[in-house]
C-alpha cells in the first residue's frame, strides 16, 4: 500500500472513489508540475478538520519551491486563507502576497480538486520567484497547456481514463511537446519535438499543419509512398486518439525511427480547447527490446537443447543399466536416470518460459509420476497440497533436485515391506519465505538417525544443495503434524530473499 493511500484512509473520511481519483492524479501530476514550473502539494481535509499534505512533486523544468518534502504537513484551519477560501470557492485561487519558506520566495495558488461534482482536495501549485525572467515562448505554451488542464482539474475531468495501457517509460514534457488547435493543426513544437519529427524523416515546417496529415506523409516517404496494413493501423490510432475525449497513447514509426506520444485533449466547460501532444524517440529503446527479445528466444533454445541432451544421457543412462547384471550397479545407474531426468524437467520449463521463470508446481506435478513408477513399493499416493508458485532458473534446479531426493527416500525406504501408502507435499510461500514440508505414513527413521552423520549419497547431495545453493534448512525426523501419528516428516526452508538476490 502506498503512502498516500495509509494518509488517506488514517486521516480522512474520503471513499474509495474519491482516493482512487487522487491517485490517478497522483500518478499524472508530474506533467503539471513541468508545464507550470511548479512544485505541486495535494492537500487534504482531515477528520479533526485540519489540512495535511499527502503528495508533493517538483518539477524537472524550474527549480524546486521547497528543497525539504513536504508530505506529512499539518497546517490547522484558517492557517492558509488561500486553501480554506480554495476550498469554499470550488475553483482556482491564488494568493496577492507570496510566502516565504526556507529564504525562498513562493506564489502560492489553490486549484479545487473536484470528483464527481464535489471537492475533495487541494492541489497548491508553489512557484518559486527567486529568479524571475522574462518567459520565452515555449514557457508560455508550456504555461498555457497547465492553466488548461489545473482548470481540467477543478472541474473533475482531468485526469481521466487512459486509452491503452499506461506506460512507466512513455514521454513526458521534456522529451517533445506540441501543442494543438481543436482542428489537430500543430500550434507550437518544442525543439525537442520538432526534432523527434526531424529524424522521422519531416524537411518542411511543422507548425500550421495538421498532425495526422504530417505522420501520414512521413510514413508514406518512408515506405516508399505505400502504406501496409500496420502503417493504415498506426494513422488510424493517431486519429482515434486525436478524437478520444480521454488521454491516449500510441507508437509513430517512420524509416528506423519510432516515437511514442501521448496525447491529452484540452476541454473546458465541454468545449474543446485542443490537445497537448508529448512525444518521446523510442529507437533506441525499441531496438533494445528487439535485442531482448532475441536474446531470450536463444536462452529458451538452449534449455530446449539442454533438455534434450539431458534426456538423451538419461535414455543411455537406463541402456546401460539394462546390462548391467550386479543388482547394486543397476540401482545406482536408475537413481543416476532419476536426477538427471529432474534436471531435464527444470529445463524443459524453462525452454517454454517468456520469463527465465520455472513453475515449481508443474514440474513436481510431473515428477510426481516418475517417481511413483520407479518406486518398489506399490500403492503408494504422491499427493500435493498447496502451491510453491515460480522460482528463477539457478533455485529451481537444485530445489527439484531436492524435492526428487526427498520424495525417492520417502517412497523407497518408508515402504521397503509394506503396500500401499500416503505421502503428502505440502507448500506455504510468503513474501520471505517458501516452506515445503514432505510427510509419510511409512515405518519412520532408525533409532537414532541423524542427517548429519548420514552416509547416504541422496541425502548428502541434499544437505550439500540446501546448505550451498539454495541457502537454506532443512529439517528430518518424526511427524509433528498428528499426535501419535507414525512416520518421517522433512521441512524444507526456502528463504526468499536470497533467490531475489541470486536473480540479480
Amino acid at each position: 500500500m502506498s503512502a498516500l493511500s495509509d494518509l488517506l484512509s488514517e486521516q480522512t473520511d474520503l471513499g474509495s472513489d474519491a482516493a482512487a481519483h487522487l491517485q490517478q492524479l497522483v500518478g499524472d501530476w508530474q506533467i503539471l508540475a513541468d508545464l507550470a514550473f511548479a512544485d505541486l502539494l495535494l492537500w487534504v481535509r482531515t477528520r479533526d478538520g485540519d489540512l495535511l499534505c499527502v503528495g508533493h512533486v517538483r518539477p524537472t523544468t524550474a527549480p524546486t519551491s521547497h528543497p525539504t518534502h513536504e508530505v506529512g504537513r499539518r497546517v490547522a484551519a484558517g492557517q492558509l486563507s488561500w486553501l480554506d477560501r480554495t476550498l469554499a470557492a470550488g475553483g482556482m485561487v491564488r494568493d496577492r502576497d507570496p510566502e516565504w519558506g526556507n529564504g525562498i520566495p513562493i506564489r502560492p495558488e489553490g486549484i479545487a480538486v473536484r470528483r464527481a461534482g464535489q471537492v475533495i482536495a487541494v492541489l497548491g501549485r508553489d512557484t518559486n520567484l527567486q529568479s524571475p525572467r522574462t518567459p520565452s515562448e515555449m514557457e508560455l505554451a508550456y504555461l498555457d497547456a497547465a492553466g488548461e488542464l489545473f482548470h481540467m482539474v477543478a472541474e473533475g475531468s482531468f485526469p481521466a481514463s487512459e486509452g491503452g495501457d499506461a506506460d512507466p517509460l512513455g514521454p513526458r514534457v521534456g522529451d517533445g511537446f506540441l501543442r494543438l488547435d481543436t482542428a489537430w493543426v500543430v500550434r507550437y513544437a518544442s525543439p525537442n519535438g520538432l526534432s523527434a519529427f526531424r529524424r522521422m524523416g519531416l524537411t518542411a515546417d511543422l507548425v500550421g499543419r495538421e498532425l495526422a496529415e504530417v505522420g501520414r506523409s512521413l510514413i508514406a516517404t518512408g515506405a516508399d509512398g505505400d502504406l501496409n496494413a500496420s502503417d493504415e493501423a498506426a494513422i488510424s490510432g493517431l486519429r482515434a486518439a486525436l478524437g478520444a475525449a480521454n488521454p491516449h497513447t500510441g507508437e509513430l514509426s517512420a524509416g528506423l525511427v519510432t516515437a511514442a506520444y501521448r496525447i491529452i485533449p484540452l476541454s473546458r466547460r465541454a468545449t474543446s480547447h485542443g490537445f497537448v501532444v508529448l512525444l518521446r524517440d523510442m529507437t533506441d529503446l525499441r531496438h533494445r527490446d528487439l535485442a531482448l527479445q532475441s536474446k531470450d528466444v536463444l536462452i529458451r533454445e538452449i534449455h530446449h537443447r539442454v533438455k534434450n541432451n539431458l534426456q538423451t544421457v538419461a535414455a543411455l543412462l537406463r541402456l546401460q543399466g539394462r546390462r548391467m547384471q550386479h543388482p547394486a550397479a543397476r540401482a545406482a545407474l536408475a537413481e543416476s536416470v532419476r536426477r538427471v531426468s529432474s534436471i531435464a524437467l527444470v529445463h524443459e520449463t524453462l525452454a517454454a518460459s517468456r520469463d527465465g521463470s520455472a513453475d515449481l508446481d508443474g514440474i513436481l506435478d510431473a515428477l510426481i509420476p516418475m517417481i511413483s513408477e520407479v518406486s518398489a513399493a506399490p500403492g503408494i499416493r504422491i499427493e500435493r497440497d498447496g502451491h510453491l508458485g515460480e522460482l528463477s532458473a539457478e533455485l529451481a534446479t537444485p530445489l527439484v533436485m531436492v524435492l526428487t531426493e526427498l520424495l525417492h527416500n520417502a517412497v523407497e525406504h518408508g515402504y521397503a515391506d509394506r503396500e500401499g501408502g500416503r505421502v503428502v507435499i505440502t507448500a506455504e510461500r510468503t513474501a520471505a519465505l517458501l516452506t515445503v514440508r514432505i510427510t509419510d505414513d511409512g515405518s519412520g527413521l532408525p533409532q537414532g538417525f541423524s542427517l548429519e552423520a548420514s552416509d547416504s549419497l541422496g541425502l548428502q547431495i541434499v544437505r550439500t544443495l540446501v546448505e550451498s545453493e539454495i541457502r537454506g534448512s532443512i529439517r528430518l525426523g518424526r511427524r509433528r503434524d498428528e499426535p501419535g501419528a507414525i512416520g518421517t516428516e522433512a521441512v524444507l526452508s526456502v528463504p526468499m530473499h536470497e533467490a531475489h538476490l541470486r536473480v540479480n
